[in-house]
């Protein structure tokens, strides 16, 4: 993760350079996941934390452990679609007491590119230094280097766990161009979509959500058709399956009345922290703090302190 936000800040610093190179007006970067700073955004992203430790991953996560046979997924995702109409209840309260008001804060507004630059880049070394030296790797983080044969490349590419240093230049590539050709990356805009449109049609909730849909991020839309997100989450779990098939990881999971509880229970949390926080760990948290936003600073330090909160209450253990 660490180094995938350092790889896509550099690639962003570079598009932004080009879509808007004077930072000191008070335009931001057009459809970047910028979003306002308030304690709702800390509830929410905290909230969304403990759901991560009950139900035993982020949205994402469910979406890709889908692909490797975790069944456990289905019902995190289902009480995270009742997430999402929760906070869609919810919505308007939050936003006319404290979301309105709240500043959006740029970290280029105020240092430039440059400074932002150097500030992500550090804070993001010393929070390495850090996991390096308090945080225990179940793999080294670097395989040593030795000449490989077709074979032995083939099996590193579909049998061995990648480097995370490769994989996190790839996530923060991969980013970078999809903020370029499409929107930043991120996975709740669809589950979000699915569940605004089946309010919507049915009469439940409030007419007008307020301010939502000019607010930056991963936000819903009213449709009956599949969005480029859609797409997307459909290609996270088909490619899950190619790769877990192809390298005999496939394995579907038992379900339970405890573990399939909790997941229900965790992915409601997920849902309703995700939709008021306009995002997940990919659409806020890595697409935000890759923008230079403060919002994806927020979020990242306190879904870390929400999970950290629910592994230390257990909460983990209920799967």
């Amino acid at each position: 993760m660490l180094v995938a936000i350092a790889t896509g800040s550099v690639g962003y610093a570079l598009i932004f350079g080009q879509f808007l190179p004077d930072t000191t007006t008070d335009r931001l970067p057009p459809a970047a996941h910028i979003g306002p700073v308030s304690w709702v955004l800390a509830l929410s992203a905290f909230t969304f934390g403990i759901g991560m430790a009950l139900s035993g991953a982020c949205i994402s996560g469910h979406l890709y452990r889908l692909g490797q046979g975790y069944l456990r997924a289905i019902p995190a995702l289902i009480g995270t679609l009742g997430g999402f109409v929760l906070a869609f209840l919810t919505w308007n309260w939050f936003y006319l007491n404290a979301i309105s008001d709240a500043p959006t804060l740029w970290l280029p507004h105020y240092i430039g590119y440059s400074g932002s630059l150097v500030l992500t880049m550090a804070v993001l070394l010393a929070l390495a230094i850090f996991v390096m030296k308090k945080g225990v790797n179940s793999e080294p983080i670097r395989s040593s280097a030795s000449t490989l044969s077709l074979s032995q490349a083939l099996k590193k590419l579909i049998f061995e766990r990648w480097s995370p240093i490769t994989t996190g230049l790839l996530v923060g590539v991969v980013g970078t161009v999809a903020y370029l050709r499409v929107e930043p990356l991120g996975v709740t805009r669809q589950l979000s979509t699915t569940a605004r449109t089946f309010m919507n049609s049915n009469g439940i909730g409030p007419e007008t959500l307020t301010g939502l849909d000019r607010m930056a991020g991963c936000i819903a839309v009213v449709t009956e058709t599949l969005t480029n997100n859609g797409w997307l989450v459909i290609g996270i779990i088909g490619s899950s399956f190619a790769a877990a098939f192809a390298g005999g990881r496939f394995k579907p999971s038992r379900l339970t009345v405890t573990n399939t509880s909790t997941a229900l229970l965790g992915g409601v949390a997920l849902g309703w922290g995700s939709m008021t926080s306009l995002g997940c760990t990919i659409g806020v948290l890595l697409s935000g703090t890759q923008a230079f936003a403060l919002s994806g600073w927020i979020f990242f330090i306190f879904v870390f302190l929400g999970s950290f909160v629910g592994i230390k209450l257990k909460l983990h253990k209920t799967g």
